[in-house]
Parts: C-alpha cells; structure tokens; sequence
C-alpha cells in the first residue's frame, strides 16, 4: 500500500497552520513585542520571517515531500550522500516532539477546565490564588517533589488526548485534515469575534497603542533581533520533526514555495490578531480597575490562567466572551497537540511499518501515562522547567545543526532548484543566503547566549541539581537515545537524487 497523501491543498495548508498556531500566539507574541519596542518589533519581526522562517519552511517542506519520509527517514537518506550517520538528529527530533506533546496537553487540560469555570466564573476575585492555590495547588512542592494525583487535572487532560488520539488513530485523511478542515476556521471566526467585541471597549485603545506605538531605539538593541528570531522559530514548528512529517504526505505534484509561505504569513498574522486580542483586554481591565496598563500586563500562564480570567468579569457578556475564549485555547492547543503526535507516530511507522493503529494507540497510551505527572501537585514547576530546557536549549540545537548540515553540506542550492521545479514561481539565491549564512549565524548567537545565561545564572529559583537532572539530564538522555537508535539501525542504500522531483 502505498504512502496516504493529503485529499487536497487547503488540507495541508489547514493542518500545517494548525500546527504552527498553537498557545504561543496568544500569550507569548503580543507579551514579547510589548517587551521588545512595540510597533517597532515588527521591523526585526518581518525580517526574520522573510530570512529565516519562509528560508526553513521552503527547506522543510522540500525534504519531506522529496524523500517521503520522516524526520529519521530524512537525516538518514542525508548522511548517506555525506557518508556518515546523521540520522539520529531526526529522533533527537521526534524525541523533542514527544516530550512537548507529553507537557503541552496539560496546558490543553487547564483551558478545558477554565473552560468549565468561566460559564460561572468560580475563579472568584484573586484569580492568581485561585489558580494556583486553590486549581493547581502547588504549596511547598518543587519539580522533584511533586505531590498528589489531582484528578481535577487530570480528567480534562484525558480529553485532550483522547481528540488527538482519534485523530491520530484515523489517519492523515480521515482525521487530521478533517479535524484541522473544522479547527482552523473556528478558531479563525472565534478570534476575530472577540475582537469585534473587545476592540472598542473604554480602554482599549490605549492597550493597541502599548502593543503597536514604535520604540525605534530598540531596533539597535540586539536582544530585540535575539527575540524576533527566536519567536519566529518557536512559532513556526519547524525544528522538531512536525513539518518533516506533514509535507511526507504531499502529492508528488505539490507547489513547495506557495505552501510555505501561505502557511508561514497565516501564522505570523494570527499572531498579530492574537496581540490586538489581548492587549484590547488588557487596555480595558486597567482603564476598569484605574491602573497602568503595565500592572497587568504578564506573559505566559500568568495571562492565560490569571491575568484574562481576571479581565473577564469586566467585559460585556462575560458569560459568553469567558467560554469563547477559553475554547479558543483549547482549539488552538489541539491543533498543534495532533501535529507534535504525528511527528511521532509517523516516524515510528516509517521505521517499523507497524500499522497506524497500533503504533498511535502505544504512542498515545505511553503519552498519557507519562503526562500524568504534570497532574500533581508540582506538576506546572515541572512543566516549566522542562518547557524552558527544551524551548531554549535542545530546539535551537535542532534547529542549528540542521540548517548547517542541510544548507553547507546538502547545499541550498539543492533545495532551491527542487521546489523551483514544482513551483508556480521561483525563489532566488534569497533562500541560499538566508540559509547558509544568516538563518545560522542567528541561531548560533541566540544559542550560545541561552547556553551562557543558563549555566551561569540558571533558570529562575528551581534547585541546580533539579535543573542538572530535569534539565541538561534530560536533553542529553535524549542524545544519547537518538544515537543508540542510529547506530542499531540497519542503513538504507538509497540516495538522493538532486534533480529529479
């Protein structure tokens, strides 16, 4: 039986920005360009989606249409024309992919329960208490003592995984672009009623203005270009096997450039819909409560769990804005959920050739006993150590060596004349230069940065031995393994052909 390809174009589209839209959006992109000048950060922002995220995308997408294989599948076919293993970059890959999955779904679980909650609003007047005092109930726990099982918790986290598993367990056809064909749009129609509702509330314009008003001194700040680089490659879903997957499953007719560029600047605008979303609210809540705008301004959970809850019970009908946005969260979470899985379970496949069924059952029953200890009471410490160790140190390492093994040694020029055959229009030596010198070069700096300030100051109050084990521990585990599964896996003999579709 052959390969199963995507029923249509708009399907792939749907679930490759499905994938890329995920929580990020919403409560990190309006923070950090807050953070970073405002409207200025929009210039570093275009600039690094032009050079880095379009450049990795086209990249992306060309090898796994090309090789029809998954991230392992790919970087083994590569080091057979570099003549050595590099195949282990693609598990180091799945492996982040796995790990991500297994965190994020508890994050899909919290807005499911908040779903529940903000019918009623039962959040009461200090929601920062209430959510993590009374919800989470962290207390005096830490990542290596986590505590109790909270059933509260855990119940909507087995409804999360029981949607990505069903549309896992489906199949490409049958239930992610099905899935993604009903998500997207909802989620589209969603955001932008929201902000038909909260855009012109008192206030908040003055939000729009923090979030869009120029800072442009902050264009000479390299931190500011660090940040928009870095947003673009966590937003984006490249680097960690997903979009290896995806574009597996492409016809072989397939227009590379338009697919990438269509699913890079959907996401990228959603991002700025998200923003005006947020900081409308945020703009409305101090004018309501007579504050500045910069006392309830928070990034992350703080926003999502504490700081909009809070800004609910000050809109017009908060008892369908509250569940509205809620839900919203909780599409945008599942979308990306389904596609991490898939980075999985596909490169499982392409390995075993067990059947899908059986390997997303095992994949997904494995993901949901191990996310149980993100159901405890230390589960969101542990969450967010990990979160941070493998957002800031193991993805950029993916993505770093990556670009320098495909782009130096592959050459861009591979990948350019290949999509440019299929393509309606082409790419000039852009792509070449952006991935051979620029997208490293960032990457490189952003990298070592992260490594610097986290060896030499840590992250946040957390123990050094947790951050050794949970931490550096962790990510080299995940080496280690993807080097094992290498070197026990029979080489294949094909090659790439660096003409021929």
């Amino acid at each position: 039986m052959g390969r199963e390809q995507w029923n249509s174009r708009t399907g792939f589209i749907l679930a490759a920005v499905g994938s890329a839209i995920g929580l990020g959006n919403i409560w990190r992109f309006p923070y950090i360009t807050y953070e970073n000048g405002g409207g200025a950060f929009f210039i570093p922002y275009l600039f690094a989606m032009l050079s880095a995220g379009i450049p990795f995308m086209i990249m992306e997408f060309s090898l796994g249409h090309k090789l029809r294989q998954a991230a392992p599948g790919v970087f083994e076919y590569l080091g057979i024309n570099l003549n050595t293993r590099v195949q282990w970059l693609g598990w180091f890959q799945v492996m982040i992919a796995a790990v991500i999955g297994i965190y994020y779904v508890a994050i899909i679980g919290w807005s499911i329960s908040y779903l529940g909650l903000s019918f009623t609003q039962n959040w009461g007047n200090d929601t920062n208490q209430f959510f993590f005092t009374q919800y989470l109930q962290v207390g005096e726990h830490s990542p290596s003592q986590l505590g109790e099982l909270l059933l509260h918790i855990a119940i909507p986290m087995l409804i999360a995984w029981s949607i990505t598993f069903f549309a896992v367990y489906t199949g490409i056809k049958g239930g992610i672009e099905k899935a993604n064909k009903l998500l997207m749009p909802l989620l589209l129609i969603m955001v932008l009623f929201l902000i038909s509702q909260t855009a012109f509330l008192p206030g908040a314009q003055d939000g729009l203005n923090y979030l869009f008003e120029p800072d442009f001194s902050q264009l000479f700040n390299a931190k500011v270009w660090s940040a928009a680089y870095g947003q673009i490659f966590f937003t984006l879903s490249v680097g960690f096997a997903i979009m290896f997957a995806y574009s597996s499953y492409l016809p072989k007719k397939s227009d590379i450039n338009n697919n990438a560029i269509i699913t890079v600047l959907i996401n990228c605008g959603f991002s700025i819909l998200a923003g005006i979303l947020i900081f409308s609210v945020l703009g409305h809540m101090a004018t309501q409560q007579a504050q500045p705008i910069t006392n309830v301004i928070s990034s992350g959970v703080g926003l999502a769990f504490v700081t909009i809850p809070e800004a609910i019970t000050h809109l017009p009908i908060p008892y369908i804005l509250g569940p509205l946005f809620f839900f919203t969260l909780i599409v945008a979470g599942l979308s990306s959920h389904i596609s991490i899985m898939e980075a999985v379970i596909s490169a499982i496949i392409d390995k075993t050739a067990y059947p899908r069924k059986k390997v997303a059952t095992l994949v997904c029953g494995l993901g949901v006993v191990i996310s149980l200890l993100f159901a405890t009471n230390g589960g969101i410490l542990l969450l967010d150590l990990v979160d941070y160790f493998i957002n800031n140190i193991a993805l950029l390492f993916s993505c770093l060596i990556e670009v320098i093994l495909i782009a130096w040694f592959i050459k861009a020029s591979t990948i350019r004349h290949y999509v440019n055959q299929l393509s309606d229009f082409t790419i000039g030596k852009w792509l070449e230069l952006c991935l051979r010198y620029i997208s490293p070069a960032l990457l490189l700096i952003i990298f070592i940065r992260n490594v610097f300030n986290t060896l030499t100051k840590g992250y946040e109050e957390y123990a050094l031995i947790e951050q050794i084990i949970l931490g550096w521990g962790l990510i080299s585990i995940m080496i280690l393994i993807s080097i094992v599964i290498d070197f026990c896996s029979k080489q294949s003999t094909s090659t790439i052909d660096e003409n021929k579709p």
